[in-house]
């Protein structure tokens, strides 16, 4: 009898060690999943409809911080500007220091440096652009468009301004990397693949995924340690109702 005891003890001790272990790692994963997460990421808002169908209007999207140098082709950024008003907006980068941008080519393609670029984003049926354009984007500037095509005030708007509709790579703050809302858009932002080939490549994803991971692992840890107790608790009179029954078979 006092050896079956020591042993319940002893591995009562032990489930409450682990517990405490797991409620403990959980709580450093769930924390510094949250602060990870709020030291890299900013929440944004669209405020128009320029980005559809990528982002409705009203769409809560999390934006990676980055420098402006790392924008890459192909990124959604976040960007504030003296001539665009000055206040955050969120377009695609299409071309960068060096390139000539232009549309259309004779299938109505987006074309970067001469070559072709295909835009899976932008809803079918119509050119890259209503408007044709022709324009070299000056060093250190970025060529900014929606992917509503039609209704977009970008750089194509700012085509007669000293910096032939670009903006400076410091105007950049952010790089869309997720859309947080509605629920049913949820999702990451694709890296397309038609600027891959293009000299200086695409940007890779942020650490979105691994920031949730964090947080859900710690979130499962905690509530798994937590419940050890009450349920050890529960099961003990059943376990010692067993003993007890083992104890009178052997006598």
């Amino acid at each position: 009898m006092s050896g079956a005891g020591r042993n319940d003890d002893g591995h009562g001790r032990t489930g409450r060690v682990l517990s405490g272990l797991a409620v403990a790692v959980g709580c450093v994963l769930f924390l510094g999943g949250f602060v990870w997460g709020a030291l890299v990421y900013q929440p944004y808002t669209v405020p128009t409809d320029s980005m559809t169908p990528t982002i409705g209007r009203g769409a809560r999207v999390l934006a990676e911080r980055i420098d402006g140098g790392a924008a890459r082709r192909g990124d959604i950024v976040v960007f504030k500007d003296e001539t665009w008003g000055n206040a955050p907006m969120i377009k695609r980068v299409v071309g960068v220091g060096g390139d000539t941008v232009a549309c259309c080519d004779d299938r109505g393609r987006l074309t970067v440096g001469g070559t072709p670029v295909e835009e899976p984003y932008l809803r079918a049926g119509g050119p890259a652009s209503p408007t044709l354009f022709s324009t070299t984007v000056p060093d250190g500037g970025l060529f900014l468009m929606g992917d509503q095509r039609a209704t977009s005030l970008d750089s194509r708007s700012h085509l007669e301004d000293a910096a032939r509709g670009s903006v400076p790579r410091g105007s950049v703050v952010a790089r869309v990397d997720a859309t947080a809302w509605p629920v049913g858009g949820w999702g990451m932002m694709d890296r397309p693949g038609a600027f891959a080939a293009l000299p200086g490549g695409t940007s890779r994803p942020g650490p979105l995924p691994l920031v949730l991971a964090a947080v859900v692992t710690g979130a499962v840890l905690v509530l798994g340690g937590a419940a050890y107790g009450p349920l050890a608790r529960r099961l003990a009179p059943r376990r010692g109702k067993e003993d007890r029954r083992g104890v009178a078979a052997r006598v």
